[in-house]
């Protein structure tokens, strides 16, 4: 079973107790040695889940939400390793991984399981269409610096399954490093109505922790997120955040296209 996240409304959001918030957008156990697990959001039914093998092998079964034999029958999947070593195997064919490498899996793949002494997270999308799976190596992916040193936002950013790269159906995914110094991601933030986006925030100090933002510009929200935690973002909110010490996060989006600037700038004057 997965734990579902129902659609939320801007006017919702925004009469939200603290814990209602955090009960409906954060994303706090999903990596448990030993386990596989998913947590569905409605908005655009992007599929999130953990996975720790600890040595051994875990199969990724469908959670009954889908009606699914198979986990990608009617989806595509990225499959991130986070950090340590393993391997995916997609209908026989074993991908070796280390951290920050993803293998994008097609619609039709039929077994697909992870291995290893590492930890996973996967992003699931609908599909509809069938793209080859992919290994995508951390020195493969797309790398842009962005942002700027003296705003605190400074960060390299990868592009792995996007409309220039690896292709896809409807899913979109990559990681991004804060450099030295800088704290703020995602500075000037945005929104895109056409698709939903969760942030997985990783390579965090135990003690350490990002305050996200989200809601509508003229309405914020926060949210205190831990290390391997996600926050689910709707279209219509933003997504950014702070952290108190180095940090990283894999974005995954999927809805109504895969054009990365197909987004809304919302200047900083302009939050409230």
């Amino acid at each position: 079973m997965a734990d579902v996240r129902y659609p939320t409304s801007p006017t919702e959001m925004a009469r939200l107790a603290p814990e209602e918030l955090r009960e409906r957008f954060l994303v706090t156990d999903l990596f448990v040695a030993g386990e596989v697990r998913f947590t569905l959001s409605l908005h655009d039914r992007l599929l999130i889940g953990g996975a720790m093998p600890g040595g051994g092998e875990l199969i990724l079964d469908p959670p009954a939400e889908l009606r699914a034999e198979n986990l990608c029958d009617r989806r595509e999947l990225g499959i991130v390793c986070l950090e340590g070593v393993g391997s995916v195997t997609t209908d026989g064919q074993q991908h070796p991984v280390s951290a920050e490498d993803i293998v994008y899996v097609g619609q039709g793949t039929e077994t697909v399981s992870v291995a290893g002494d590492a930890v996973f997270y996967i992003v699931s999308a609908p599909a509809h269409l069938a793209h080859p799976t992919t290994l995508i190596p951390r020195e493969s992916a797309e790398s842009v610096r962005i942002g700027d040193a003296h705003k605190a936002s400074e960060r390299t950013l990868r592009k792995y399954v996007h409309e220039d790269g690896v292709r896809s159906c409807e899913l979109a995914l990559g990681i991004t490093t804060l450099e030295p110094g800088s704290v703020w991601n995602t500075m000037p933030c945005h929104t895109h109505d056409r698709r939903t986006e969760i942030y997985l925030y990783f390579g965090l100090d135990p003690a350490e922790r990002v305050v996200h933002l989200c809601g509508e510009p003229a309405r914020t929200r926060s949210i205190i997120v831990a290390d391997r935690q996600a926050v689910i973002s709707p279209p219509w909110s933003v997504h950014t955040g702070a952290g108190t010490a180095p940090y990283r996060f894999v974005w995954s989006t999927a809805g109504e296209n895969l054009a990365y600037n197909d987004m809304d700038l919302v200047a900083t004057e302009s939050l409230s």
